[in-house]
């Protein structure tokens, strides 16, 4: 049995490594063919690849060779342009150069004859000289002559003559200096003229004469006896309260109220009202009348104040200056209502410095402020120029309006641009025809000054003020001042009237010299 399958498992053996013997043998053949195959494949892509390389190659070598036969003729084209571009400088710089041999040849030539010109003028020179000096020695002989026939040496000559010509030039420049002052002044004036009409023509306020007695009307003679008193205390208690004199005289149904202060008479008048109206007139009752009148006046004065500044559109102002604006109600200044003037100021301000290209609220906020000196709450030995100023400076005042304000009279330097325009509208407020009432000694003291002034000039005869005191004439000594003399005076004399003296408007000096020769024939 073991025998049996031994043999067929042998034979198996044998069949397997048959088989694979016989694989393997089919594989090595396979294997050879496709190996054959590839490298045929490999030498028919090698030939291929050489063929193109070749191509490539000879195509490259063409390219090259046309890249640089075109570079070349580009290199040859340069080269000719600039072989062109050299010729035609080398052609200017010889052009260049002939042209520098000849303005040489001509400078040359020119130094040649400057040189012939030269010896020349030395020549001329030369006998100029001689000349010269023969004319000087004539001229020696002659001043010498001259020195014996007019009996002065020529140093004494030169001087007089010096002082003659120095004369004649004063003359003349002051003539010349007077000219243009005045075509300056006229210009000027044109121009000023022309900007404060048009603030005047556009600024209408009315002006009235403020009194220092108030007349108190009464419906009957009957209360004059109950505002007397018995033995007169009732009216002493109303002076005593008030510092009002009450003149009860002759005059139907009226009382004078009399006080320089008109804040003062407005009280009296009110709290008369009042205790009139009410029958009850006795000291107890009239000073609690008094006083009550006192404190609602006060407030009357804030209201003005107020409704002032709001009008003239002020802003932004200290509530004590408000007060002291609306106390200018009952203020007046050479009889001028004090608030009516100073708001004819603040507008004439605001107009001017508006024509003029400058700040025109700033302009009417000092001309509103610059009389607030003349209502002080306490009496002050400053000027009301000056202590309006330290007023405005107290209260937080801008520094222009402050200097326009002490420096409306000359008290102190202007500083802002805006002074002289309060000054100005100051004045032109002041001189408005009615505006104010001058004391008529102020008045003849001004004339006798104006005319005082003239007569402390040398060779001043007399002197006259006329024309209420906006001419000022003299008449001079015709022998002892000239006309050239004349034409000096008048100048100086309106130089030291403008620098000295305080007028409204503008004063004219005429000097008048006259020469007169009498003879009698008999």
């Amino acid at each position: 049995m073991e025998s049996q399958l031994i043999i067929p498992i042998i034979t198996g053996i044998l069949a397997a490594i048959a088989g694979l013997g016989l694989g393997k043998l089919i594989f090595a053949k396979n294997t050879e063919a496709k190996v054959a195959e590839a490298r045929k494949q490999a030498e028919q892509i090698l030939s291929d690849a050489t063929f193109k390389a070749e191509n490539l190659k000879k195509e490259k070598l063409l390219e090259a060779k046309e890249k640089f036969v075109q570079l070349k003729s580009e290199q040859d084209r340069d080269n000719l342009e600039r072989n062109r571009k050299l010729g035609d400088a080398e052609n200017r710089i010889k052009q260049k150069e002939q042209g520098l041999n000849q303005k040489t040849e001509t400078l040359e030539k020119q130094i040649k004859e400057n040189d012939t010109i030269k010896d020349h003028l030395n020549r001329q020179i030369e006998i100029v000289n001689q000349k010269r000096t023969e004319l000087e020695k004539h001229q020696e002989e002659h001043i010498r002559k001259l020195e014996k026939i007019a009996g002065l040496s020529a140093e004494d000559a030169k001087a007089q003559l010096i002082e003659s010509l120095k004369q004649e030039a004063q003359t003349r420049a002051l003539s010349l200096q007077q000219e243009i002052i005045e075509d300056a002044r006229l210009r000027a004036n044109k121009e000023a003229r022309k900007i404060i009409i048009q603030s005047i023509q556009r600024t209408a306020a009315e002006q009235t004469i403020e009194n220092t007695v108030t007349v108190f009307h009464l419906e009957s003679d009957e209360i004059k006896g109950q505002i007397i008193g018995r033995e007169g205390r009732n009216i002493r208690a109303i002076e005593a309260a008030t510092g009002v004199d009450l003149v009860v005289d002759d005059t139907p149904e009226a009382i004078v109220l009399s006080s320089f202060d008109p804040l003062r008479r407005e009280i009296a008048r009110l709290a008369l009202q009042r205790l009139v109206t009410d029958g009850r007139i006795h000291p107890a009752r009239i000073e609690e009348v008094v006083e009550k009148t006192r404190k609602q006046l006060e407030e009357q004065v804030m209201e003005i104040g107020e409704r002032t500044i709001i009008e003239l559109g002020i802003h932004g102002l200290h509530k004590e200056l408000v007060r002291i604006v609306g106390k200018m109600r009952f203020r007046s200044s050479y009889g001028q209502n004090l608030l009516m003037h100073s708001r004819e100021v603040a507008n004439l301000c605001g107009i001017m410095a508006a024509e003029l290209g400058m700040n025109s609220k700033l302009a009417k906020r000092a001309g509103l402020l610059h009389d607030i000196g003349k209502v002080p709450d306490e009496e002050t030995e400053l000027s009301h120029a000056l202590l309006g100023g330290k007023l405005a400076e107290k209260y937080g005042e801008n520094p222009a309006v402050v200097n326009a304000i002490a420096a409306h009279h000359d008290e102190t330097e202007m500083q802002f641009v805006i002074s002289p325009i309060i000054q100005a509208c100051d004045a032109i407020s002041g001189a408005r025809p009615g505006a104010r009432r001058e004391i008529m000694q102020q008045y003849i003291q001004r004339i006798k000054d104006l005319e005082n002034l003239a007569l402390t000039y040398p060779g001043v005869e007399k002197a006259y003020a006329i024309q209420a005191g906006r001419e000022l004439r003299v008449i001079v000594e015709a022998d002892k001042v000239t006309d050239g003399d004349s034409e000096k005076l008048s100048f100086e004399m309106a130089q030291q009237i403008q620098t000295e003296m305080t007028y409204p408007g503008q004063i004219k000096v005429t000097v008048i010299r006259e020469k007169r020769t009498v003879n009698v024939a008999r």
